[in-house]
């Protein structure tokens, strides 16, 4: 079992994470909306990482998992800042970022913070923007005026909560709108029976990367987690290809 550690944020949340050192690019798994590090996908990465003598660092964001805080002040820019933060102080060298869902827009989001040192991405379902099309015209309109938005949540017993400061804060923080100035290597795995986050959105974040080595991959009966053994084995045979 690897040992738990928690890191002080500039604001004094302790953030939760596991670190197995090894050879870089240290691999940077960035989970999704309300997911945390012990998610088969991330489990699945560490463990290979260690297996492969990779480093790896894994983390749950303010107010999910293991990390302090709650989940109703959690924000892009605020979980950006913690990545960061983490890469700063544990991280050695270049990074491979590793995005699910909501974490391959902080995925993004990081790198363009520190593009010199993110060798490369690979997203998985990443959802960039989601803020903007995943919320119809009344979901939007009561976020704007500071509801907190609740959906049914296939994945769990409790609904899935948007708050209105994490609404507020994607907004601003949309990318798909002009070209990203990213030119690292870049992967993109995506199922097409995702009914979360259409396929079609991996496409036209492709077209915006300035990076001509992006490459993305249809699984034509993938889900929107693509956690099942084939879609883990697709996982880390990519990020061994990595360039």
């Amino acid at each position: 079992m690897t040992q738990l550690y928690h890191h002080t944020h500039t604001d004094g949340t302790k953030i939760a994470f596991k670190h197995t050192k090894g050879a870089t690019p240290t691999i940077v798994f960035l989970p999704g909306y309300m997911s945390d590090m012990a998610g088969g996908k991330a489990t699945a990465v560490f463990d290979w990482a260690q297996a492969n003598g990779r480093a790896c660092l894994l983390l749950d964001y303010s107010g999910c998992g293991e990390s302090e805080g709650r989940f109703a002040d959690g924000t892009l820019r605020r979980w950006r800042d913690e990545v960061l933060g983490l890469i700063a102080a544990q991280c050695e060298g270049p990074v491979v970022l590793v995005g699910s869902s909501m974490g391959g827009w902080l995925m993004l989001l990081v790198a363009l913070a520190i593009p010199e040192r993110v060798h490369a991405m690979v997203g998985i379902a990443a959802a960039p923007d989601f803020t903007d099309w995943g919320y119809d015209a009344n979901q939007q309109a009561r976020l704007a005026a500071g509801e907190t938005v609740l959906e049914d949540n296939p994945y769990g017993p409790e609904p899935t909560p948007t708050h209105a400061a994490f609404w507020a804060d994607g907004q601003a923080q949309r990318l798909l709108e002009a070209p990203i100035p990213l030119t690292c290597p870049v992967r993109l795995l995506h199922g097409q029976r995702d009914p979360d986050v259409p396929w079609e959105l991996a496409l036209q974040l492709a077209e915006q990367l300035h990076s001509d080595d992006v490459q993305v991959t249809l699984i034509k009966d993938g889900d929107h987690r693509l956690s099942r053994d084939a879609d883990i084995a697709l996982l880390l045979r990519t990020i061994a290809e990595l360039p």
